[in-house]
């Protein structure tokens, strides 16, 4: 089992740690509530050093990954952009960030559970490509430092004009005269940093927001916090047997260009989805966790992808796959939560208004 480089500074702050993916990481410290809580309101740095960073680079660097990618890559140097692999059926290797330095360098950035596949399907698409493919995970830390309050907080570290790095954006910066690549993303639905760097880098930044007051947050809540924004997590709303569309990720599908799965996307629109995930909000006590069942006049309609009270309310909601004709906001229908029948309703995915930089 790995550590990342941060593991002694979780011990040391009474973190409680979990193997995940392949690493011992903290899914929370002072609890799941008062870290979603502090993300919310304030600014919390979650340890996400176990993701993946592949690199593409060569003559042939943007023209691969636009290839691989359901997205269009970025036109313009240092732009991010959210994307998929697909298979060839349709359904879904992986998703991803797509970091656009120039033509000739791009980094990909993928899920921790998935980096390891990812890496090998995409050597295995490298074929006719003058490119040469980079596992740089091993050698890279990376924090995500979330909140109201980041920007304040990084602007501190730093001399450059934080005002000007606008949401998916990134560039190379110097915090606390150290080198990273900083971009304004995230995985909350709030403003904030997803921050690259060294071991030693990460390590020091890390102990600094620490010292200022910062919350350490772990994997706990950043599900919660996901889930809250409607952000999907591979094995959950999205996997290898779900397709885009059914996943409701069409704005991440560039169909004027090619791309691995693409027709199998073009005849899935063509023929017509059946199922898709949707919100649905619990009318009763009872938190719908992933894999529950969803009913509709004694009939499985469905099932909950994820599903949580939300932190600090008395809200419990969730996403679910449900089938053709359940669709409709306001539709009722009942998540069996062990043996009891929960009533529920359709509704919108937008748990959370959003607060990015613009």
């Amino acid at each position: 089992m790995k550590k990342t480089v941060l593991y002694d500074e979780h011990i040391k702050l009474g973190a409680k740690m979990v193997e995940y993916a392949g690493y011992w990481m903290p899914v929370e410290y002072q609890g799941i509530t008062a870290e979603h809580l502090a993300v919310r309101n304030a600014c919390g740095v979650f340890d996400v050093s176990h993701m993946g960073e592949i690199l593409i680079r060569g003559k042939d660097a943007k023209k691969f990954v636009n290839y691989l990618v359901t997205s269009e890559v970025p036109k313009t140097p240092k732009k991010m952009a959210y994307g998929m692999l697909l298979y060839e059926h349709g359904g879904i290797v992986d998703d991803l960030m797509v970091y656009f330095r120039s033509d000739e360098d791009i980094m990909l950035v993928v899920n921790a559970s998935n980096k390891d596949k990812d890496y090998e399907w995409i050597k295995s698409h490298q074929a006719g490509y003058d490119v040469e493919i980079i596992d740089a995970s091993d050698e890279t830390s990376l924090l995500a430092v979330q909140g109201p309050s980041a920007a304040s907080i990084i602007a501190n570290y730093t001399t450059y004009d934080l005002d000007t790095l606008r949401m998916f954006n990134f560039d190379d910066i110097d915090l606390l005269d150290l080198p990273f690549i900083v971009s304004r993303s995230g995985y909350t639905g709030e403003d904030g940093f997803e921050i690259y760097g060294s071991h030693d880098a990460i390590l020091t930044l890390f102990k600094k927001l620490i010292d200022d007051g910062v919350t350490p947050c772990g994997l706990g809540c950043r599900d919660t916090l996901r889930f809250e924004a409607n952000m999907p997590l591979y094995g959950h709303e999205i996997d290898q047997d779900i397709n885009p569309l059914e996943a409701t990720l069409t704005f991440a599908l560039a169909l004027d260009k090619d791309f691995i799965g693409k027709e199998a996307i073009l005849a899935a629109k063509a023929k017509g989805i059946t199922r898709k995930v949707v919100g649905i909000e619990l009318l009763d006590k009872g938190i719908a966790r992933a894999g529950y069942e969803v009913l509709k006049e004694d009939q499985v309609i469905g099932y909950i992808t994820t599903g949580y009270m939300i932190p600090g309310t008395n809200k419990a909601y969730a996403l679910a796959m449900l089938n053709q004709g359940n669709w409709e906001i306001g539709t009722e229908v009942l998540v069996k939560i062990r043996k009891n029948l929960v009533p529920a309703k359709v509704r919108d995915k937008k748990f959370l208004n959003k607060k990015y930089k613009k």
